[in-house]
């Protein structure tokens, strides 16, 4: 298919933009998209689409407190968003100030420390911290939680613990893995119930996927990078699922990101990598059959994996259907569970 970044786009009201979560978390509605068929559900009734055969995959990172505010020698202020540690002192971010800092220069954040402009790339800026801690040690203990950029207010209390999944373990996202949010304990242990195993991968969500694609021929985009891990104990558990003729359900598209990474070029493989996998409808699955996410914005890089996945026709259909029920968008929004689409898109 010859698609364009115009291919992707949607009218969205604003007013659908989930600015906060529901009171629960398993409380979200739930569209089913299944080939041309669309069935309203909640989330609640996810463990009814599920068998004992099945694999649910999730990823366990954990988002640390990657917004720190400070200025410049020059007194200009400064607002810094981790993009991803570099080992253990340095970090690629985003750097809002009304002049971009030069290499060489440095900024006082959270008026406790310094950190050092080593250069650019592209959007992003290369910092060193102090040696004497971590980069995450220091977002820890003077950062703010990332909102995303489409909600409209700063991060309260409530959000330190409903933008972390109950399964959040390994520390190093600057994003949440949103579909993970629509679980609670009870709701796990109802699947588990059903006699569905669960997995997981870590995916360290960059500030990277909320940057917008600005190029109309879309084999221009470059992906930005992610640092995912995979246990040996999730493969066998895959292998273990094909053997029984189960699926493989991925709880996001980070899931879905690191799997199909991990098994590009042949055998799904355990261990750590950084993926620039950008997957755009034409793209030959591997390992996920069924995907568990939430919508995603109009003309950026998820939408066109979620294309890929399910058809681009399908989605389209989904995501109309899904504003005129006038369903919740993005982080703290809704969800839909995806089967993969075998036929042409």
């Amino acid at each position: 298919m010859n698609l364009t970044l115009d291919d992707f786009d949607y009218p969205l009201p604003d007013r659908l933009i989930a600015q906060a979560p529901l009171p629960e978390r398993s409380a979200s509605r739930l569209l089913v998209v299944d080939g041309d068929a669309l069935v309203d559900e909640h989330v609640t009734d996810l463990p009814a689409r599920l068998t004992d055969r099945d694999l649910l995959v999730l990823n366990d990172t954990r988002v640390i407190h990657a917004r720190l505010f400070g200025h410049k020698a020059s007194g200009g202020q400064v607002e810094v968003l981790i993009e991803r540690p570099v080992g253990e002192h340095e970090a690629i971010a985003q750097v809002r100030a009304s002049k971009s800092p030069k290499p060489g220069s440095r900024m006082r954040l959270a008026d406790a420390f310094e950190v050092e402009v080593l250069g650019r790339q592209g959007d992003f800026f290369h910092l060193r911290f102090p040696t004497d801690r971590s980069v995450v040690d220091y977002a820890e203990q003077y950062g703010a939680l990332p909102l995303p950029p489409y909600i409209d207010r700063a991060a309260a209390a409530a959000d330190e613990t409903r933008y972390q999944t109950v399964f959040a373990r390994h520390i190093g996202s600057v994003a949440a893995p949103t579909a993970g949010l629509h679980f609670d304990d009870a709701l796990l242990e109802r699947i588990r119930a059903r006699g569905v195993r669960t997995a997981t991968i870590t995916l360290h969500v960059g500030a990277g996927t909320y940057q917008p694609v600005r190029v109309q021929n879309l084999a221009e985009h470059r992906m930005h990078r992610e640092r995912y891990m995979i246990p040996p104990e999730t493969v066998e558990a895959i292998a273990q699922t094909r053997a029984r003729g189960g699926r493989v359900v991925a709880v996001g598209t980070t899931s879905l990101r690191a799997l199909e990474s991990a098994a590009a070029g042949g055998p799904l493989r355990a261990g750590g990598a950084e993926t620039e996998l950008f997957i755009t409808p034409g793209y030959r699955f591997a390992v996920v059959d069924a995907l568990l996410t939430n919508f995603h914005l109009p003309r950026s890089t998820l939408l066109m994996l979620v294309s890929a996945f399910a058809g681009v026709a399908p989605i389209r259909r989904a995501y109309a259907h899904a504003v005129a029920q006038e369903y919740r968008f993005f982080s703290y929004g809704d969800a839909m569970f995806l089967a993969r689409r075998t036929d042409a898109p």
